[in-house]
């Protein structure tokens, strides 16, 4: 059989969009000779449409859709994503649903068994699970169709913590039963650096175990946070994979299931897959929201670097432009290494002294902080002064301003609240600081981009005379090996400290984590690369007695 993989990038409720879409690559799938494409899970709505899904109206939009999309499927069938409503009385009222379209019309719905319910994911707010399994013929073949999640044979997979089982229902196990030669799976599954083969290696593993080939195919695109890597592919009923598909990229192509031919592709580190992945998070965000121009504040320091130069390859160099900010704090060799990258982009900048800004704060609140010492109270006016000067330029001239801000900071309260934290997009939120560098070094392989000493010195906030974040913050090697351990992999303090950091580094560590939940509430969206994201991602109480 010849089966077209359609990897998309869908716009969440931009039914004429993704219509469009759709029916034009049915057409480039018939022409290529192909008897069935394959798009992604809710392709029709966009992944994934919260409460968009409560709208009756958003409802009625969708099924349109779906009718001028079943009407192109004449000579050719095609698997869409979308809603159903659900016609019992009792349950939710809708399923998250697989369109198998033919002659022109509907001739079956598969609905999705495996709703996730943790980390990003909360589709059992809005869809009732399936409980009835089937198998169908076409073109000689019986199909099993499968919806993300209800791919995984939940009896031997656990969760990225390796704890506990997410779900004990194997949708495969209960397909497999009914002797399908081919199992088709449409998914949204986002990127993740530190879960990167495990997509892969359940593919590979349940092609094995129930000796079935199975179709892949995931959606590619950014929507606000969540980042979709592509990476659709084929495998055979031994678990090699047979095609593969670009990541972080549209793609297209047809299959055919008994060809004994390979067509990966290259592998690629985790580094340069996180710049590929931020870069299609910055573009699609001011591409869907209808934005065209970025501001930010360029300081010298190796975030801003590493967030410019993201910008100017998502967006182009035309259309970002940058404040340097010095005080009386900042080094000349700050200021000369933002105004090398500056050039070295070819972007456009100004430069805005703020010393006398702070200084006529300073005069206004004389009287009242009359012989009180200096503290962080003057170091954030500094900051937020940044601030206002930074929104100003997004106000006047239409720039949406990239927060720099990243991971380690993030998570330890590292920054002012209405200063550094301002912003309309957090680019490297979800970056801890430790890859922050790697980055930088990738994006320097070829050639000097972001300057040497940008790199190498130590890290500043240059808000007092001859600050370095060591002040404050565990070196960033040990920190950022503590985030992850208390984040990502939800471990306990005691936990940690079992593996050999130091207790009172850990205590202080997550106690920081812990007392600045409110500061990460108030912050932009994250794009996030990881598996678990400041955001609504990790929901914790913002009033709450923590261990």
């Amino acid at each position: 059989m010849k089966i077209a993989i359609v990897q998309l990038n869908y716009h969440i409720g931009n039914f004429e969009q993704n219509t469009s879409k759709i029916i034009e690559y049915i057409g480039l799938s018939k022409a290529g000779g192909a008897d069935l494409a394959v798009f992604t899970e809710l392709s029709v709505t966009g992944y994934y449409p919260q409460d968009l899904l409560e709208r009756k109206e958003f409802i009625e939009q969708s099924y349109e859709a779906l009718k001028l999309i079943a009407a192109q499927c004449t000579e050719i069938a095609a698997i869409v994503g979308g809603p159903s409503i659900n016609p019992e009385p009792r349950g939710k009222k809708l399923f998250n649903s697989a369109f198998f379209m033919y002659d022109g019309a509907v001739q079956h719905v598969v609905n999705k068994s495996l709703l996730p319910t943790y980390d990003i994911f909360d589709e059992y707010r809005h869809f009732e699970p399936n409980r009835n399994f089937s198998v169908f013929d076409f073109g000689g073949k019986k199909l099993a169709i499968t919806i993300c999640e209800d791919l995984w044979d939940e009896q031997e997979t656990q969760n990225e913590f390796g704890r506990e089982k997410l779900y004990q229902l194997s949708p495969l196990k209960e397909l497999s039963a009914l002797n399908p030669d081919l199992v088709i799976n449409i998914s949204a599954s986002p990127f993740s650096y530190n879960q990167e083969n495990w997509r892969k290696n359940i593919l590979v593993k349940n092609a094995i175990k129930y000796q079935l080939p199975i179709v892949y195919v995931n959606q590619v695109g950014a929507q606000t946070e969540l980042i979709f890597d592509g990476g659709s592919c084929f495998l055979n009923k031994n678990g090699e994979i047979q095609d593969e598909l670009k990541y972080f990229e549209e793609d297209f192509r047809i299959i055919d299931t008994e060809s004994s031919t390979q067509n990966l592709q290259p592998k690629t580190g985790y580094i340069e897959k996180i710049v590929r992945a931020l870069i299609l998070g910055i573009r699609d965000y001011f591409t869907k929201m209808g934005f065209q121009k970025a501001t930010l504040g360029l300081s010298g320091g190796i975030d801003s670097a590493l967030v410019l130069y993201l910008a100017v390859e998502a967006l182009g160099k035309e259309n970002v432009r940058v404040l340097l900010m010095p005080s009386r704090y900042s080094s000349d060799h700050s200021i000369d290494d933002a105004l090398q990258l500056a050039r070295n982009l070819d972007i456009k900048y100004e430069i805005i002294p703020i010393q006398p800004m702070v200084d006529t704060f300073g005069q206004s609140l004389s009287e009242v902080f009359a012989n009180l010492p200096a503290n962080v109270t003057e170091e954030n006016i500094q900051a937020r002064t940044r601030g206002i000067l930074l929104m100003a330029i997004s106000n006047k001239f239409g720039n949406i301003l990239l927060n720099t801000t990243n991971k380690s900071e993030c998570a330890v309260g590292y920054g002012t609240l209405y200063g550094d934290m301002n912003g309309g997009l957090s680019v490297l939120g979800d970056v801890y600081k430790t890859d922050i560098f790697k980055m930088a070094n990738w994006i320097n392989r070829d050639r000097e981009i972001i300057p040497v000493n940008t790199i190498l010195k130590p890290p500043s906030a240059e808000l007092r005379p001859d600050q370095k974040d060591s002040d404050s913050l565990p070196d960033y090697e040990i920190l950022d090996q503590i985030l992850f351990s208390y984040i990502e992999l939800n471990l306990s303090p005691d936990e940690i400290i079992e593996q050999g950091f130091d207790e009172t580094t850990v205590l202080r560590t997550v106690r920081m984590v812990n007392n600045n939940e409110y500061k990460r509430f108030q912050a932009p969206p994250i794009l996030r690369i990881s598996s678990k994201a400041f955001g609504f991602g990790r929901r914790m109480p913002l009033v709450a007695r923590y261990s």
